[in-house]
Order: C-alpha cells, then sequence, then structure tokens
C-alpha cells in the first residue's frame, strides 16, 4: 500500500513508476467531515460487490486522531445545521452512517426525538463524526502530514498518478509514498490573524479557545478582563464562554458595526444552500456570482444566532440594573495595537472608537481573535503539480462541476477539491450543507473516471 523512502523498489525506466502493492482510486488528504463522507461513500459502495468493482481509498491526515474545531465544543453550543445534513442522509437517507442511526446505537434516540429541535449540541455531533470515522478507521492514516504531492508521468508523458508524501508513523523522521490516480483534497481552513497581530500566549485565535481557558484554570493565573475581537457567530459564543468561565473577569467585546447582525436562517434564505443552488450558481455569470455571494453573506459571515444575541444583550442589561457591569460592548471599534505589558503577564489593547478617533487603551490578561478563517495555501502542497493546474482570469483555480480542478491536457490523474471553491461553487464550499451530496459527486466522478479509462 505504501512504499517507505529508501525500500525496495523496481525501477522500469527514467521516467517510469515506482511498481506499488496498490495504486488507490482517491487518495485524501486531510480526515474532517469531508474527506471523511467520501470515505463512506467509497465504503457503501464497496459494500457487497467482487474485487473488480471496488474502489481503493487511502485518507491521510496529521492530527493523532479525527478532530474537528475542537477548541469550539463550548458545553451548550449547537450546531447552525439541521441533523439532516450529516455526513449521508442527502445522499443515501437509509444509509446506517446517519446521525439517527448513532443516536439509535447510543441509546439516545428517543431523548433527542423529545427535544423537538433539528440542531443538535456541536459536542453530540462531533461524538458522531468520531464514530463515524471509527467505522471507517481501516482507510484512514493518522500522524500522516503530507509533504509533498508529486506528478508520476508515464513513457508517453502523461501524468497518470500521483505520488503523495507524508510522515511515517511508525518511523519518526522519515516519510512513506502512496500512489494514486486521484488525490481529494480536503485540508480545511486555517485561522485568520489580522496583520500587526501575532498569537502569543495571552493572543488566542478562538479555535484555540477551550484548551487555552481550561490551561489557564489549571494555572490558576487571575483574569480580570479579556477582549474578544471580532462580530461573528465565534465571536460571541467566546464572549458568553468566557463571561460564564471567569465570573470575576470583565469581558470586552470588540466589532466594527453598531451591534451584532442576526443570522439569516430564514426558509427562503437556506435555499441558497441547496443542491441546485449549486447548479445554478456554477452556470452564472461572473458578476451573477458575486451578487449572490454578497446577498447571501447574511446566512452564514460575521452574523450570529438571533437567541445568542438576545441573551448576550440581556446579561447585559441585568448587569447596568444591578450596578455592576462585566459585559462591555465596545461597538464601533478597532483594535489599533497590542503591545505586552512588563513582566509579560498583562497587555495593553488599544482601541479606536471609530466616529471620532478617540483611543483607549485597555488593560487586559487576555485577547481572543474571533477573526475567522482563509483557505490554505495548496501551492505548496501540490508543487510541481500545482503547475499543471488551470487557472481562470483572477488566478483562482478552474473547477469543473464534480470539483475536480481543471489542468493541462497531459494530465489524466484528477486532484478535486473539498473546500476552497466559493468562487465556482457558492457559500456551501465550506460549509457542512452539502458534504453528504459533494461526497456523492466526487464518488460518481471517479467512477466514471475509472471507467473511462
Amino acid at each position: 500500500m505504501w512504499l517507505p523512502e529508501g525500500g525496495d523498489a523496481t525501477v522500469k525506466s527514467p521516467r517510469t513508476e515506482f511498481e506499488f502493492d496498490i495504486v488507490h482510486d482517491v487518495l485524501g488528504i486531510g480526515f474532517g467531515p469531508s474527506n471523511l463522507a467520501l470515505a463512506i461513500a467509497v465504503e457503501e459502495h464497496n459494500a457487497g460487490r467482487p474485487e473488480g468493482e471496488r474502489l481503493t481509498a487511502r485518507f491521510l491526515e496529521r492530527q493523532p486522531r479525527f478532530g474537528w474545531h475542537r477548541g469550539m465544543l463550548i458545553d451548550d453550543a449547537t450546531m447552525q445545521v439541521s441533523f439532516l445534513k450529516d455526513l449521508v442522509t442527502l445522499r443515501n437517507p437509509t444509509s446506517d452512517f446517519s446521525f439517527l442511526c448513532f443516536l439509535r446505537e447510543r441509546g439516545r434516540l428517543i431523548d433527542f426525538l423529545n427535544q423537538k429541535t433539528l440542531f443538535p449540541l456541536r459536542a453530540e455531533f462531533h461524538q458522531y463524526f468520531e464514530w463515524a470515522a471509527d467505522r471507517v478507521g481501516h482507510l484512514v492514516g493518522y500522524d500522516s502530514e503530507v509533504t509533498a504531492v508529486e506528478p508520476v508521468r508515464d513513457e508517453a508523458g502523461t501524468v497518470v498518478y500521483f505520488d503523495v508524501r507524508c510522515a511515517d508513523p511508525e518511523r519518526p523522521g522519515h516519510t512513506v509514498r502512496h500512489r494514486t490516480r486521484n488525490i481529494s483534497v480536503a485540508m480545511g481552513l486555517e485561522p485568520h490573524v489580522p496583520p500587526g497581530l501575532e498569537l502569543t500566549e495571552r493572543v488566542w485565535h478562538n479555535s484555540q479557545l477551550i484548551p487555552r481557558v481550561h490551561e489557564l484554570g489549571t494555572t490558576g493565573a487571575p483574569v480580570r478582563r479579556a477582549v474578544v475581537l471580532g462580530a461573528g457567530q465565534s465571536a460571541a459564543e467566546a464572549v458568553d464562554f468566557l463571561h460564564r468561565s471567569f465570573p470575576d473577569a470583565e469581558v470586552c467585546a470588540v466589532f466594527a458595526k453598531y451591534g451584532y447582525t442576526p443570522a439569516d436562517d430564514s426558509p427562503f434564505a437556506n435555499r441558497i444552500f441547496d443542491p441546485e443552488a449549486v447548479d445554478l450558481y456554477f452556470g452564472a455569470p461572473a458578476e451573477v456570482k458575486q451578487s449572490l455571494f454578497d446577498y447571501h453573506r447574511s446566512t452564514n459571515y460575521s452574523v450570529v444566532d438571533m437567541e445568542l444575541i438576545e441573551s448576550l444583550y440581556a446579561t447585559s442589561y441585568r448587569e447596568k440594573v444591578a450596578g455592576h457591569e462585566r459585559l462591555r460592548f465596545l461597538n464601533v471599534s478597532r483594535v489599533r495595537d497590542v503591545r505586552p505589558r512588563s513582566g509579560g503577564d498583562a497587555l495593553d489593547i488599544t482601541v479606536e472608537f471609530l466616529p471620532t478617533g478617540e483611543h483607549e487603551v485597555l488593560e487586559a490578561d487576555l485577547l481572543v481573535l474571533a477573526t475567522g478563517y482563509r483557505p490554505r495555501d495548496l501551492t505548496g502542497l501540490l508543487g510541481e503539480s500545482a503547475k499543471l493546474c488551470l487557472r481562470d482570469d483572477g488566478d483562482a483555480l478552474r473547477v469543473n462541476r464534480d470539483h475536480r480542478v481543471a489542468t493541462a491536457p497531459e494530465v489524466t490523474a484528477g486532484i478535486y477539491l473539498q473546500g476552497g471553491t466559493e468562487h465556482t461553487h457558492g457559500l456551501t464550499s465550506t460549509l457542512l450543507s452539502t458534504t453528504a451530496v459533494r461526497a456523492e459527486e466526487i464518488h460518481r466522478s471517479l467512477l466514471a473516471g475509472r471507467t473511462a479509462a
């Protein structure tokens, strides 16, 4: 299945590949929900089929075990998508990998139904992901960070495979190499840190919120004031969590808006996440795509659930009535400077009130950057393979409807993207809403490609 670097290999010619025990039909880079959904689609396809009709798949994950936004698994935070938009239901409603089957196995199906909600706890949905990941664990290599993707040409010069190098979990400092006809890149997003700021022991990205708060709790370090920068759902959740976690601390929310913007989860607006909407978006002119994106940003970007907005406002008002305000909202403001105080145990955070330009310096024990995420740059990972990918006039990757990157004519091996395709496939690119459907589309494309070959 893999060839250790420096191990035995049979070289047919200077341009031909090493002989491998298995050439995979697809190799997934990253094993979050997207590639997990694809792994399940492959597993269900292979069940009961003779060996010649099966797809061979392998997935590589740099983490030691499955994990999805662990740093934001706040105990009472709920999902923002219906449980029916799980890993399989929109692809195969009868699948035993569904969230409902997970609940039944755990003995909580009736209890969940009695809640009369479509939105499970985020922690419980993570348990569901872990349960599903364990069931396809034989397809996954953990502690296997991918370091390179190398094109492999045949004697005619056609790129027919990719060699994917990754860390060898059994031999630290060594790498192993997998050969595949296709790769599915699902590396997720990386935390965005605003220019001029850097992460430190006192400046965190919200993706590390829970472990960092736990760490402070174990050390007994006092927290007198915490500042949260950002105006989205994660920012509001961080404000609420810090306010509850440090009952003696002042928590300041800083954002450029006048107030939190409610998320638009109305039925008509949510149709932007329908699978059919991806078809329409993909085929639309560039100016229409931009309009749709701008019109419907309020379904996902820099918006907060109304229930949480009302809860934070009520808390703030109660504190005003009591004459002890621990929750402050510094609206229409920006963080202009962050400096460590002498001794390094606190920060001086300069906040500018935008209408007047007035500056206020807050002495704080920590700053949480709830400033979102951005797509990872794939150029470094793909290396020489990146030069085979075609780009549009805006230098973005050209991606076909089946999520396969458009490549040079001499390439038959496939590169599929799960995420990072908002410019071609719309708002659902980085969300869970169409994860199951996208897995089905890639699965069908893989089968079609193998048949054509």
